[in-house]
């Protein structure tokens, strides 16, 4: 299903007008942007908070979107899978809370414990770690190696929708490859989500 026809089927089940948007591409190698924000644990994280981790992956996300909401079991799995394996996992917020209050920090503590997130949910509320990420939608995932360098920015899986169709487990044929010391051997294909509501 195309990204035309998925926006068309949400309106139709209503979620209303879903402006779709898709990543843009990091260019491989870049380094990570640093980031120091306030997560729903009350504690500040920052880039350095993950030194010991020799994977990172960044996902902007919200507590909204459709899209965003369909993969929240899969990032848990992800993290749980892997965090013996040296990747951490860190989702951002970037949302604007007051137009959408579903995103404010309390919201994104009620969904983090119904949905049992098992990493960091942070609040960007000025939006400046977004810009910084050039990130475009929920949700929008970049993976950085030990060097924190892009590795990968693009989406998890080739179904959002449907977990058990899933084909291509692209996010996890990631960390795999770059877990064995290699780089991933496909062409990124990008995220698609809601649109980052802006302020």
């Amino acid at each position: 299903m195309n990204g035309g026809a998925c926006a068309l089927e949400l309106r139709k089940a209503g979620f209303g007008v879903m402006a779709l948007a898709y990543s843009k591409g990091m260019a491989l190698g870049t380094p990570a942007p640093p980031f120091s924000l306030s997560g729903i644990d009350g504690q500040t994280h920052s880039l350095e908070s993950f030194a010991d981790s020799e994977v990172l992956v960044v996902v902007f996300t919200c507590n909204h979107c459709p899209y965003a909401k369909a993969v929240e079991s899969r990032l848990v799995e992800l993290q749980r899978d892997y965090q013996d394996r040296g990747v951490a996992l860190v989702a951002i917020n970037p949302n604007d809370a007051v137009a959408y209050p579903d995103d404010s920090m309390e919201a994104m503590k009620v969904r983090a414990e119904q949905r049992g997130f098992n990493f960091p949910y942070l609040r960007d509320d000025s939006q400046e770690v977004a810009r910084a990420y050039d990130a475009a939608c929920t949700p929008d995932i970049f993976v950085f190696d030990g060097d924190r360098r892009l590795a990968y920015n693009g989406r998890l899986d080739d179904n959002w929708k449907e977990p058990a169709a899933v084909q291509r487990q692209d996010l996890r044929l990631v960390l795999d490859a770059l877990l064995a010391g290699k780089s991933h051997d496909f062409e990124a294909v990008p995220s698609m989500g809601c649109s980052i509501k802006w302020s």
